[in-house]
């Protein structure tokens, strides 16, 4: 049950993240209305939505009913400005562009409740920047859903440099109540806390191969069948803990003066930019997509991402009991 100060909240953008942001509201008790510019992306974002939460009840990862009262909750709108002056939370998953959501931030800043909060789904840019142009800025922060957001149950909390602290826990506790797992990153910088981390795997990852030291392919297979199988349930702190910190910055140490430092993606990633090769939208990128299905690999995902919420979910059942 919703016991939070959110009560009605909007989601702007039916592409890859808001219809899934809009049914996690909604499962967490909040009236959620789908904002976009017409009436047919709107439709469609909310269809979008109502398959998510299908996907989340055939799949065992939440109860039918609640499902059901999810559904109730959600609408959509056209009306930017009546919808946003209506509610008490506001999402924004809008094109990953600085101008457009300065103005958008500043404009809703303007026509929101003055209680209300306002937050963006950007992955990178700045919320400090993005607030510059708002009057209350201590209402404005970061959501960063990760994608699939109706899986996965990361959310990043970014303050900016005047971001309310109590306005950050208020929005940790309505996602709490939706079921995800919310972290606060204390200070407004690129990346946040997941993509820096991400980004400093890619960088190394490229120039493994780049130099000629293992192969694409490998270098997945070792993520897959290494540390990246056991990260789900054993952290990158609680790994160095067990084998002892006097092991690990021996390691670390011998270790970091081979590896990639440039401040920049290596060679090797910025020529397959450069030939066209950029992924699976172009047929080719690190791998040939003519070999490989991009949809089959995301589905192979999503299964391993039930599977272990799944398990998660019947562990706690199994204590609660």
């Amino acid at each position: 049950m919703n016991k939070t100060r959110f009560k009605t909240a909007a989601v702007i953008g039916t592409g890859m993240m808001g219809p899934g942001i809009a049914a996690t509201l909604a499962l967490g008790g909040a009236r959620t209305t789908i904002l976009s510019r017409s009436e047919e992306s709107a439709a469609q974002g909310l269809e979008s939505a109502h398959q998510q939460l299908r996907v989340l009840a055939e799949n065992g990862l939440e109860e039918f009913a609640q499902v059901r009262d999810a559904v109730d909750r959600l609408d959509t709108s056209v009306a930017f400005d009546r919808t946003v002056g209506r509610v008490d939370l506001v999402i924004e998953s809008a094109p990953e562009k600085m101008e457009l959501k300065q103005k958008m931030f500043a404009h809703m800043d303007a026509i929101a409740e003055r209680s209300a909060v306002l937050a963006t789904n950007t992955s990178g840019l700045s919320i400090t920047a993005i607030a510059a142009r708002c009057r209350h800025p201590e209402r404005v922060l970061t959501t960063h859903f990760w994608n699939p957001p109706h899986l996965m149950p990361l959310v990043e909390i970014v303050l900016g440099e005047k971001t309310s602290v109590p306005v950050a826990q208020a929005v940790r506790d309505l996602l709490a109540v939706c079921g995800k797992v919310p972290v606060i990153v204390k200070k407004d910088r690129p990346g946040q806390i997941g993509n820096r981390l991400q980004m400093a795997l890619v960088r190394e990852a490229a120039y493994i191969v780049g130099a000629g030291i293992a192969g694409v392919e490998d270098v997945d297979l070792v993520v897959k069948n290494g540390f990246g199988l056991r990260m789900p349930v054993y952290g990158i702190f609680e790994h160095q803990d067990a084998v002892g910190l006097d092991m690990g910055l021996s390691i670390v140490d011998y270790v970091a003066k081979d590896l990639y430092n440039e401040p920049k993606a290596p060679d090797f990633y910025r020529n397959k930019v450069a030939a066209g090769e950029l992924g699976a939208k172009t047929g080719n990128g690190f791998y040939d997509w003519s070999k490989k299905s991009i949809a089959d690999v995301k589905a192979r995902r999503d299964r391993f991402v039930m599977n272990f919420l799944r398990s998660e979910r019947s562990k706690k059942r199994a204590t609660a009991g």
